[in-house]
C-alpha cells in the first residue's frame, strides 16, 4: 500500500509538472510558493532526537506555539522543531520564535527521506487533523511515534472517512495517541476503527492560547463603539457591509473593522465597501493619515493585527459560519477579551466552542445573514446586555483552560531519551 501511494503521488507530480511550470512562468506568487515548498528540506534545522510539532495553518500554529513552549519547560534541553503547511501558519509560527520553523515539503519520499535524515525526530506531534499518508507511514517504518493532540473529527470529515474505513485504518495505524478535544470527536475516531486504548479526551487547547495584541480597556468606549468583523469569508462580507451601512446611520459614533480570513482578497473587498458608499481606509495607511479624520471602516490588510482590534472592540462577528463548506473560524479569540461573539450556524470546525459560548450567553448563533444587523443594533443599544455577555464569554474561556497540561502528561512517556 505504501509503495502504491508513492507511485501514485510520483505519477501525479510528473503529470502536473508542465502545468506547474507554465503557471510558475506567469504567476510570481505561485512561483515563490512552489520554490518555498520544494526547498523546505534545506530550510529545516539539523537536529537529533528532536520533538517535531506539525500544524497546518494559523489557528493550529498558535496551538503549536503554546505547546512548544510548554514542552521546552517540561523537556529542558530536548531540541524542538515546528513545521506548518500553509504560508500563514509558517509566518505565525516563525514570528512566535518558540522553536526553529520550516514548511512541510510535498508528501513524497524524495522530500520526506532527506527531511527525516536531517531532523532525526524522536516523535512527531500532529495538531488537530493533519493526516499526510506518506509522512505517517514513514514514521511507522522509522519507529517514530506519531501523537495527535487537540484532535478533531468534524461531521463532514467523519462522513467522508466512513465511506473508506479500510483506508482510514491504514492511514491512522501509525498514530499511537489520539488526544481528542471532545467526547464527540473521540467517538467518531473510535467508530472509524481506532483502538479505544489509544484514545483520550483532554479538552480544547485553543482555550489555553493567550489573546494576541494589546490588552482590552476595562470598559468599551460607548462614545465610539468599535465593531470587528473578523476572519470573514466569501458570503460574509455582503451582510457585514450592509449592516455597517445601516448601523452608521442608526449609531453615528460606531466604527468598524473588516478583517478577511485571506488578506489577498483586499481588492474585491474594496469594491464591495465602495458600493456601500462607506468611508474606509486600509490598516496599513492609518499611520499616514493620523488621527484627525478617522475612517468609518478599517480594512485589515496585514497579518497579526486582528487581536489588537478585538481587544479594543465592544462586540465581534466572526465569519465562516454562514456557509457549510467553511465550518466557521476561531470564536475564542474575541471571547478571551470579554467580547460577545456573533457567528453563523455552520460551525462544524468549532462545534464545541460554539456550544459552550452559546450555552453561557457569551456567544450568539444566528440562523441567517439577515439577522446580523438586528443583533448588532440590539447589542450596541443595550450596554448592559453587551457587557453581561462579554463577561460570560471571558469566563467561558477561563473555565475551560488546562488542556495543554493534560496533553503534556500524555505526551511525556513517548518523549523519553531513546536507547540508540
Amino acid at each position: 500500500m505504501d509503495f502504491l501511494y508513492h507511485t501514485i503521488i510520483g505519477a501525479a507530480i510528473l503529470a502536473a509538472s508542465p502545468f506547474v511550470l507554465l503557471r510558475m512562468a506567469v504567476d510570481p506568487d505561485f512561483r515563490a510558493e512552489i520554490v518555498r515548498r520544494a526547498s523546505a528540506v534545506a530550510d529545516a534545522p539539523a537536529l537529533r532526537d528532536c520533538v517535531w510539532v506539525h500544524a497546518s495553518s494559523a489557528g493550529e500554529a498558535r496551538i503549536a506555539q503554546v505547546l512548544a513552549r510548554a514542552l521546552k519547560d517540561r523537556l529542558g534541553a530536548r531540541p524542538l522543531a515546528l513545521s506548518a503547511f500553509t504560508r500563514s501558519g509558517y509566518d505565525l509560527a516563525r514570528a512566535g520564535k518558540a522553536a526553529p520553523v520550516f514548511r512541510l515539503p510535498p508528501d513524497f519520499i524524495l522530500w520526506l527521506g532527506p527531511l527525516f535524515a536531517k531532523l532525526n525526530p524522536l516523535a512527531l506531534v500532529l495538531v488537530e487533523a493533519e493526516f499526510w499518508p506518506g509522512l505517517l507511514r514513514l514514521c511507522k517504518r522509522r519507529g517514530v511515534p506519531v501523537l495527535l493532540v487537540n484532535g478533531r473529527m468534524t461531521e463532514k470529515s467523519f462522513s467522508r472517512y466512513r465511506l473508506v474505513r479500510p483506508l482510514f485504518r491504514w492511514l491512522a495505524e501509525p498514530i499511537e495517541l489520539f488526544s481528542m478535544r471532545a467526547e464527540e470527536d473521540a467517538g467518531r475516531v473510535a467508530e472509524l476503527g481506532v483502538d479505544k486504548g489509544k484514545i483520550r479526551v483532554t479538552g480544547n487547547m485553543k482555550f489555553d492560547v493567550p489573546a494576541q495584541g494589546s490588552e482590552r480597556p476595562s470598559e468599551a468606549d460607548d462614545r465610539s463603539p468599535l465593531v470587528v468583523f473578523g476572519s470573514t469569508r466569501p458570503g460574509d462580507e455582503g451582510p457585514a457591509l450592509e449592516a455597517m451601512a445601516r448601523l452608521s446611520r442608526e449609531v453615528p459614533s460606531a466604527r468598524f473593522v473588516l478583517a478577511p480570513r485571506h488578506i489577498d482578497r483586499r481588492p474585491e473587498l474594496e469594491v464591495l465597501i465602495q458600493e456601500q458608499k462607506l468611508d474606509y481606509e486600509l490598516h496599513s495607511n492609518l499611520g499616514k493619515i493620523g488621527g484627525k479624520d478617522r475612517p468609518r471602516v478599517v480594512l485589515l490588510d496585514r497579518m497579526g493585527e486582528l487581536g489588537g482590534y478585538y481587544a479594543r472592540s465592544c462586540v465581534a462577528f466572526v465569519g465562516g459560519g454562514f456557509r457549510p463548506e467553511y465550518g466557521g473560524q476561531n470564536i475564542l479569540e474575541p471571547a478571551s477579551y470579554g467580547q460577545p461573539v456573533i457567528f453563523g450556524k455552520h460551525m462544524d470546525n468549532f462545534a464545541e466552542e460554539a456550544r459552550l459560548l452559546t450555552a453561557s450567553g457569551g456567544g450568539i448563533r444566528i440562523g441567517s445573514p439577515a439577522e446580523l444587523h438586528s443583533v448588532l443594533l440590539r447589542l450596541l443599544k443595550d450596554p448592559e446586555e453587551r457587557l453581561s455577555r462579554g463577561r460570560a464569554a471571558r469566563e467561558t474561556v477561563a473555565s475551560n483552560r488546562g488542556a495543554v497540561q493534560r496533553n503534556l502528561d500524555l505526551l511525556a512517556p513517548f518523549l523519553q531519551s531513546p536507547d540508540r
